[in-house]
C-alpha cells in the first residue's frame, strides 16, 4: 500500500519548514510574552496566550518525535537528529538519544510490560498512569537543570517570577498532559473488547482540524504505529487511505 506519493526531497523540505515554523513561533511567542508580562497584556489575552504557548511547546516534542523516526529530514540523518536534539533540549532538557531508544521500545512492545510508556498493568487510572509516565522520563538532574534555567531567567535577565510560571512553566506542564492524553492514554488504554492487533493502539475520530489542534494529529495513533516513518503532517492522508 503506497501512502507516500510525494518524493523524499519534497517531504524533507516540508519537514524542515514545519520544524522551523514551530521552533521560530515558540521562540518569538515566548519572547513576546516574557518581555511584556502579565501587567502589559490585556486580561482577556492571558488564557489564550497560555494555551497557545502550550500548543507550541507540544509542537517542539512532536517535531523531536518525528526526528526519532528520521522523518523531519530523511535525506540527512545528522541534520534530522540535530533538530530533534535541539527540540528536546528546549522542551525540558531531555536526552534525545535516550528518548529515541525508549520510544522504539514503545513501538516494539506497545501496551505491554516491556513498553516504557505503559502503565505496567497495575495503574490503569489516568492520574496514576500519568504519574508513572512522568516518573519514568523526568530525572533529578533534569529538574536541577530546569531550575537553573529558571533562576538565570529570573535573576540574570530580570524576568518576573509570575511571568515565568504562567508562560513557561505552566505551558510545559500542560504540554505533558496534552501529549500523555492524546498520544498515550487514549490510544493505548485497553478497551473492554481488548486490543485488536499487534499495534495495540486506536485512533480518535476527530476531523483533520481538531486532530491538529488536539495534538498535531498524534491522536491518529493506529496510523502512526502502522506507518511509523510518516511525519505528523501526513497522518491525515494516511488515515483517509486506510
Amino acid at each position: 500500500m503506497n501512502v507516500l506519493p510525494t518524493t523524499r526531497r519534497h517531504e524533507g523540505i516540508f519537514g524542515l519548514l514545519a520544524a522551523s515554523a514551530i521552533i521560530s513561533l515558540w521562540f518569538l511567542s515566548l519572547f513576546f510574552l516574557l518581555s511584556n508580562g502579565v501587567t502589559n497584556l490585556p486580561g482577556w489575552l492571558i488564557l489564550p496566550a497560555i494555551l497557545w504557548q502550550t500548543f507550541l511547546h507540544t509542537g517542539l516534542f512532536i517535531t523531536a518525535h518525528d526526528a526519532m523516526h528520521g522523518s523531519v529530514f530523511p535525506d540527512n540523518g545528522h541534520l534530522n537528529d540535530a533538530i530533534g536534539r535541539f527540540c528536546v533540549i528546549l522542551y525540558a532538557l531531555f536526552s534525545f538519544r535516550k528518548l529515541q531508544t525508549e520510544h522504539w521500545e514503545h513501538h516494539s512492545h506497545p501496551a505491554s510490560e516491556q513498553d516504557p510508556d505503559f502503565h505496567d498493568g497495575r495503574h490503569p487510572e489516568y492520574w496514576a498512569w500519568y504519574g508513572n509516565f512522568l516518573k519514568h522520563y523526568v530525572g533529578f538532574w533534569q529538574i536541577v537543570g530546569m531550575a537553573a534555567v529558571f533562576n538565570i531567567l529570573e535573576h540574570g535577565m530580570g524576568v518576573a517570577v509570575g511571568d515565568l510560571l504562567l508562560f513557561w512553566v505552566l505551558p510545559s506542564v500542560l504540554s505533558t498532559l496534552q501529549l500523555f492524553t492524546f498520544g498515550t492514554y487514549l490510544p493505548h488504554r485497553e478497551q473492554p473488547e481488548g486490543y485488536r492487533d499487534q499495534h495495540r493502539a486506536r485512533s480518535n475520530d476527530y476531523g483533520t482540524w481538531w486532530s491538529f489542534v488536539s495534538c498535531y494529529h498524534f491522536g491518529y495513533h493506529w496510523e502512526h504505529h502502522a506507518y511509523p516513518f510518516v511525519p505528523w503532517w501526513k497522518l491525515p492522508r494516511v488515515r483517509k487511505k486506510r
